[in-house]
């Protein structure tokens, strides 16, 4: 399948606007956000009813000021029906009173109006249910082409920045391609070797892995052993690091003790010692 060249579509995007016009001011909704005149009036005076935001909604047209103005509308409307339907019953009430002769209306033909009045209410009633759904129908299909139409211009602007973007990657891959192309030619031989000398290399290199992993597995069985060994160690330094500081503590007061003329005991118990020594050759025979 061909890839699609982005330039031409753009091209060809650029010709469909050109032969029926921006699709912008196609999309508009200027038509149905035009206010309600009277078209007997030319010059209508300021309505009371009217709403400020009429000319904003003309100028600027939104799909929030259109449910304004159609809520507006219906709210006219409902009074423009209820004001019409007293007229015109006042007109017949009092058109049939002033008749010559009078229009007297009996029991029988109000309950035939009434049959008859039914039936057009429900009539009216399913019209109104089928507007209803088509309403519903159209404001589906409305926020349907809204969000496609959403989509269309996000695509259109990705698609004018997509013809740099091609480019820009084109030039990058050329470059890896370049860089890749110049590493391969600086590598060392043993890349570019035959399938047997590289099956000979992997082999050795195998077996070089395999020796490493015997020896890895006979470390990992002696951790444990070594590791008690060496906590042994720490706690065998340990208490000759605290016999440590008591003999040079006691060193230190010895020498303290001497420098400060005080006996410390071992002077004299050094004297006992010799004369000891001395009356027990004395009693053996044992010359010194």
């Amino acid at each position: 399948m061909e890839t699609p060249d982005p330039a031409q579509i753009r091209q060809q995007l650029q010709q469909l606007e050109e032969d029926h016009g921006d699709l912008k001011t196609q999309l508009s909704i200027i038509r149905i956000s035009e206010p309600i005149f009277s078209p007997d009036a030319e010059n209508p005076g300021p309505s009371p009813s009217k709403r400020n935001s009429d000319v904003s909604a003309l100028d600027n047209p939104s799909p929030a000021s259109l449910v304004a103005d159609l809520a507006h509308y219906k709210e006219l409307f409902s009074k423009l029906r209820f004001s019409y339907v007293e007229q015109v019953t006042k007109e017949k009430f009092l058109r049939a009173i002033v008749g010559d002769p009078p229009l007297v209306v009996g029991h029988n033909e109000n309950v035939e109006l009434e049959g008859q009045l039914a039936e057009v209410k429900a009539e009216l009633k399913a019209r109104k249910e089928e507007v209803r759904m088509m309403i519903e129908d159209m404001e589906k299909t409305a926020r349907d082409l809204a969000s496609r139409y959403k989509n269309v211009q996000l695509q259109m602007t990705q698609l004018q920045t997509l013809p740099e973007s091609i480019e820009n990657l084109e030039s990058t891959i050329a470059t890896l391609r370049a860089k890749q192309s110049s590493d391969t030619h600086a590598s060392s031989s043993s890349q570019n070797l035959p399938l047997p000398a590289t099956l000979s290399l992997l082999a050795e290199r195998e077996a070089e892995l395999a020796a490493l992993n015997r020896q890895l597995a006979a470390v990992q069985n002696t951790l444990p052993r070594k590791t008690r060994e060496a906590e042994a160690m720490e706690r065998e330094l340990s208490i000759l690091e605290r016999r440590k500081t008591d003999a040079i503590y006691q060193a230190k007061e010895a020498q303290r003790k001497k420098q400060e003329g005080e006996s410390d005991g071992l002077e004299e118990a050094g004297r006992w010692y010799r004369s000891a020594e001395e009356a027990l050759k004395n009693l053996v025979g044992v010359e010194g």
